[in-house]
């Protein structure tokens, strides 16, 4: 920044006026810190603060003071690093750290960590934070700045990679995944391609998709293959002429006609004789059924319930304990595939804390973790315990209730959620309250909004007036603020102070002149 405009902006910050809608800056203990005059202020991560005034905006340090002019009259968005601003000429962008990077010309702006990718018009243009420069693409019907970092653009039905060191050259297809390559297609083939745009896995490939990863399934010249994307060249991991069967994330492999082997991203996952079928329940969960009827459940590393069971299907459990069914009925296995609790029930949950909901009829009940009914089926649903709680809902309110099914209140909710601080979020008739870990109220039903940003102050917004209410529900700070910000890395509360309705005076009835004599 130049002297001149860092002398403008000490000035601009000196002078701005003190009055109307100015912010309060407390720190943590409750006292005053000082006040800044700002009609917005937005915390855009823990420390990234903006500021506006009027027409300007500006990138704030630390202690609130205006250190980057951000030539905007809003920010759009922020996608750390970048702080995308809108200005009346369209989007502009600077780093989170104050360099700026495009000028607000743009109509879309799309972003990586070290690049961004900006459209006008039909014209694309990319910005590289190493240079600081920004460079014209041409003109293309669409494109994409992919998750890792790599620029594609679309010209017809052609794919073009225009940071490349072959940015002429015309693909067929250039698909995105979640690994590292992009995976295309030419005419000779399909490939893989790193990110700065070579050929990892020349395309000469028949088929190839991706699994997951850096991971792909591929049919070449009578052999089915499973590869592995690396930095400098693809690896073929596992390959086979038998046929590799693949529908969506299950992939079996068959020999001379018979199910053999349960297949991962790089090679054999389970081989094993007398399977007869294999169905994917979840991610990296399988239930394989092997002759004379006994199934187990098999995991990424292994088997979770060994194929001792005669279960018609086995769940993913929790504390040991799996949910399985036999016969139409539900009860829970063991890792060694024996029932601890019989298939009794219409239908079960998981356990927590050594409690599972079960079904018997439309309502939900509780069993403890050696079979003992603990609540008769009432509920309409009932939610994991923790710390001893769980959220269960009848005639359609919610209430909090305990393993032995007793409530913590006779007030039911129209919504209850739990915070990952531990408080529960209640509402009801669309005002809300706050209630502690063990059941306990902390603020009552009579606010319109409430946040939990820190666990010991807790933003509150009652008749569009916002506060901050300590942890246990004392008053921090009145509600009498238009907006409250935690910051808190700085272990700042920034409240912005109601505008004051200037007072009406009462206008006193005209006087009236009297003539002389009356």
């Amino acid at each position: 920044m130049s002297k001149q405009a860092y002398y403008f902006l000490i000035i601009f910050f000196l002078s701005f006026p003190a009055f109307g809608q100015n912010w309060e800056v407390y720190d943590f203990s409750g006292n005053l810190q000082g006040k800044v005059a700002y009609q917005d202020l937005e915390l855009l991560d823990e420390s990234v603060r903006v500021g506006k005034s009027d027409s300007s905006l500006f990138l704030l340090s630390a202690d609130l003071r205006p250190i980057i002019d951000l030539q905007a009259k809003e920010v759009y968005q922020y996608l750390k690093p970048w702080i995308i601003v809108k200005g009346p000429g369209g989007l502009g962008a600077f780093h989170e750290y104050g360099q700026k990077a495009l000028p607000t010309v743009y109509d879309e702006i799309q972003t990586y960590p070290t690049r961004l990718l900006a459209k006008k018009g039909s014209d694309y243009y990319v910005y590289e934070k190493s240079s600081g420069k920004t460079r014209w693409l041409g003109s293309s019907d669409q494109a994409l700045l992919t998750h890792q970092g790599m620029v594609i653009l679309k010209q017809g039905d052609s794919y073009y990679l225009p940071l490349s060191p072959t940015p002429e050259k015309a693909y067929e297809q250039l698909a995105v995944n979640e690994g590292n390559f992009l995976l295309s297609k030419e005419p000779s083939g399909f490939g893989l391609i790193d990110q700065e745009g070579a050929y990892v896995l020349e395309p000469v490939i028949d088929q190839l998709v991706h699994t997951r990863g850096d991971s792909y399934y591929g049919y070449d010249e009578n052999q089915y293959l499973l590869i592995r994307g690396f930095e400098n060249k693809a690896q073929v991991k596992y390959n086979s002429y038998h046929q590799i069967t693949k529908e969506g994330d299950l992939m079996l492999e068959y020999i001379h006609g018979k199910l053999r082997r349960v297949i991962e991203e790089e090679g054999i996952l389970l081989d094993a004789i007398g399977m007869e079928s294999v169905t994917l329940i979840g991610k990296d969960l399988y239930n394989v059924l092997f002759r004379e009827n006994k199934m187990g459940l098999l995991g990424k590393n292994g088997w979770l319930v060994t194929p001792n069971s005669d279960a018609e299907w086995i769940g993913n459990g929790t504390e040991g304990l799996f949910p399985a069914k036999k016969n139409g009925k539900y009860g829970f296995l063991t890792p060694s595939g024996t029932w601890v609790i019989p298939p009794n029930f219409l239908e079960v949950g998981t356990f927590s804390e050594k409690i599972a909901p079960f079904k018997n009829s439309s309502l939900w009940g509780l069993v403890s973790s050696d079979g003992k009914i603990l609540t008769e089926p009432k509920w309409e649903e009932i939610k994991d315990f923790f710390k001893g709680i769980s959220i269960a809902k009848s005639n359609g309110s919610h209430y909090l209730i305990r393993p032995t099914g007793e409530l913590t209140s006779e007030i039911g909710f129209d919504k209850i959620s739990r915070l990952k601080e531990g408080y529960f979020l209640v509402e009801k008739n669309q005002k809300m309250g706050l209630i502690s870990v063990s059941g306990t109220p902390i603020l009552p039903l009579e606010y319109d909004w409430i946040e939990v940003e820190h666990k010991d102050f807790i933003v509150v917004v009652k008749e569009g007036l916002s506060g901050v209410v300590k942890g246990n529900g004392e008053s921090f700070l009145p509600v009498a603020y238009e907006q409250i910000h935690l910051d808190i890395s700085e272990q700042k509360i920034l409240a912005k102070k109601a505008l004051e309705k200037p007072a009406q005076l009462e206008s006193a009835p005209p006087s009236v002149k009297r003539k002389k004599g009356e």
